[in-house]
C-alpha cells in the first residue's frame, strides 16, 4: 500500500499498514480490532521488543527499568506523559529488566533507568538517569532530527 506505514499492534503483535493520510490516533488493528495508539507506554518482553523494533516504521523509545529502582519509579509518570505527547509519531515502551534481562544484557545496559531510541531497527540514541518531561522530549527531538 503506497503512502502507508507499518505499525505493530501492542495487543496481538500483528503488523498493520496505516495510511499516512488518515489520523493514526483512530487506527485499529485489522486482526484484533484493538486501538494501535492509546497514548500510554506499552510493556515489552524480549520477543515483542524485537517485533516492535524491527517490524514497525515508527521510532521506538524504550525505558529499561526495574521495579526495585527508585529513579525508575520516579521516571514512570514522565514516561506516561511522554507517550501521551509523542504518539502516534513515536511508540513509547517499557521493558522490565528484572523480568526480561536478556535485551538489557545484549544492549550492554548497566545503569537504569536507561532510555534507548530505535529508528529503523537500529539504536539511534541512548541516555541514562531520570529526567523531567521537557528534557526528555527535547532529547527525543534532537535524536530524531
Amino acid at each position: 500500500m503506497a503512502g502507508a506505514r507499518h505499525v505493530v499492534c501492542p495487543a496481538c503483535g500483528t503488523v498493520n499498514r496505516v495510511p499516512v493520510d488518515r489520523p493514526a490516533e483512530a487506527a485499529r488493528c485489522g486482526r484484533c480490532r484493538a486501538r494501535l495508539f492509546e497514548g500510554r507506554p506499552i510493556a515489552l518482553s524480549a520477543e515483542t521488543l524485537v517485533l516492535h523494533r524491527d517490524r514497525s516504521d515508527l521510532p521506538l523509545l524504550v525505558d529499561f527499568w526495574a521495579p526495585w529502582c527508585g529513579p525508575c519509579r520516579a521516571m514512570a509518570p514522565v514516561i506516561e506523559q511522554a507517550a501521551a505527547r509523542l504518539e502516534p509519531r513515536v511508540r513509547v515502551a517499557k521493558l522490565d529488566i528484572e523480568a526480561e534481562p536478556g535485551p538489557a544484557e545484549a544492549l550492554g545496559i548497566r545503569t537504569i533507568p536507561t532510555l534507548v531510541l530505535f529508528v529503523g531497527g537500529r539504536e539511534r540514541a541512548r541516555t541514562s538517569g531520570a529526567m523531567p518531561l521537557p528534557q526528555l522530549l527535547a532529547w527525543v527531538e534532537r535524536a530524531l532530527a
